[in-house]
């Protein structure tokens, strides 16, 4: 089983989800029925925070120096098969996912973001676009599921 922390930087957050944690534990529920994930018991934080912590940490970590709407910091670069293994964290924008959200749904726009983190957690990138692909799918795959997307 996969669980999370999630720590709220953020009160605007609670005003589209009134109780993150719950939120993220019942789409962890609904994900580790997929057989995809079954075996991956693996622990993250997800880190809800806002525009100018976003931008502190984009500069820190990658010097860039504007927000950007999600970072993943994997824990290790290689994932072993250990039943209890600490995956990373992922730092989530709130100005970024309501923004995109105006034109779509603040839980489907949230739900990409943190599938998009938790996907870089566990090995998956998109630096070459086969690779793109690839993770997009699974991505979409995941959403579909959560949403009842065509």
């Amino acid at each position: 089983m996969t669980n999370v922390d999630v720590v709220l930087d953020h009160f605007l957050w609670k005003k589209k989800i009134k109780n993150p944690k719950n939120y993220i534990k019942k789409k962890l529920n609904k994900l580790n029925k997929i057989s995809f994930f079954k075996k991956k018991s693996k622990n993250h934080t997800i880190y809800l925070t806002n525009n100018k912590n976003m931008k502190a940490l984009n500069k820190k970590f990658r010097n860039r120096n504007k927000p950007t709407d999600v970072l993943s910091f994997p824990f290790n670069k290689k994932i072993n098969s250990k039943k209890n293994v600490y995956l990373g964290d992922i730092a989530i924008s709130y100005e970024i996912i309501n923004k995109r959200s105006k034109n779509s749904n603040f839980f489907l726009e949230f739900d990409k973001m943190w599938i998009h983190g938790y996907f870089h957690l566990i090995g998956y990138d998109h630096k070459k676009l086969k690779d793109y692909k690839k993770m997009n799918k699974k991505e979409n795959l995941v959403l579909k599921y959560f949403h009842k997307l065509n």
